[in-house]
């Protein structure tokens, strides 16, 4: 008994020490969709006024609640707003919330990769973001896949101009004038579909005789964070 009375206290310490760790890794009280969507805006409203640091302290407490809030986290990490540069913890949670299908953290994260921020130029990891953003109805996304399919990049990326036409007409309808000056060029998409690069159109691959390659991908900033809460 006396060994009894020397051990019970030992794992009742152990077990306290478990609870505290469990306690700081995750968050402390669940909140409600209205909670989370107010705490959200107040980090809009923050970066909105240029208080980067709290805008990031705001959206890091929301980064297991929140999906948009780990996409503007990773963007700010990025960007080196509000906090030191950081692209590898960027990286990190934009393929979290990639993999939660957030179609702007799928282009974000497909742009780095192909601007080489991430190391050299890798377009073998971006062409599955780029897809699943552009089906998405992304239009930088769809901008930039269009780009590929009207040049070509083998071995990935076959030349074909169709999908491109396609891509650069659905980015134009959402306002993106590069792509509207590319399929002013090329003309408009020969079926009144929109087709998405994981099943391309088979018809309209050769190049015209006076067609002029595609601008390079534009060099902009990450768009601004999202303002929409997305628990």
């Amino acid at each position: 008994m006396p060994q009894l009375h020397k051990i019970f206290p030992s794992l009742t310490a152990v077990l306290v020490a478990l609870c505290t760790c469990l306690a700081v890794a995750m968050p402390a009280q669940a909140r409600t969709s209205a909670e989370i969507a107010a705490a959200f805006d107040s980090g809009v409203a923050a970066y909105d006024a240029a208080d980067y640091e709290k805008a990031f302290k705001i959206w890091w407490d929301l980064r297991y609640e929140d999906i948009a809030a780990m996409r503007n986290l990773a963007m700010m990490l990025r960007k080196g707003q509000g906090t030191q540069k950081d692209p590898k913890r960027a990286e990190e949670l934009y393929l979290r919330a990639s993999e939660a299908g957030l179609p702007t953290a799928q282009a974000d994260l497909a742009d780095m990769y192909l601007k080489g921020e991430l190391g050299p130029p890798d377009l073998a990891r971006a062409l599955p973001l780029l897809e699943a953003a552009a089906a998405a109805n992304h239009p930088v996304a769809q901008y930039q896949l269009g780009q590929f399919y009207e040049t070509g990049a083998p071995p990935l990326v076959p030349q074909n101009l169709e999908v491109a036409r396609q891509l650069y007409a659905a980015a134009a309808k959402h306002g993106m004038p590069e792509a509207a000056a590319r399929s002013a060029f090329l003309g408009p998409p020969a079926v009144d579909a929109q087709q998405t690069a994981s099943a391309p159109a088979a018809a309209a691959t050769s190049t015209p005789q006076d067609s002029q390659p595609a601008p390079a991908v534009p060099p902009a900033e990450p768009i601004p964070p999202l303002r929409a809460s997305r628990p």
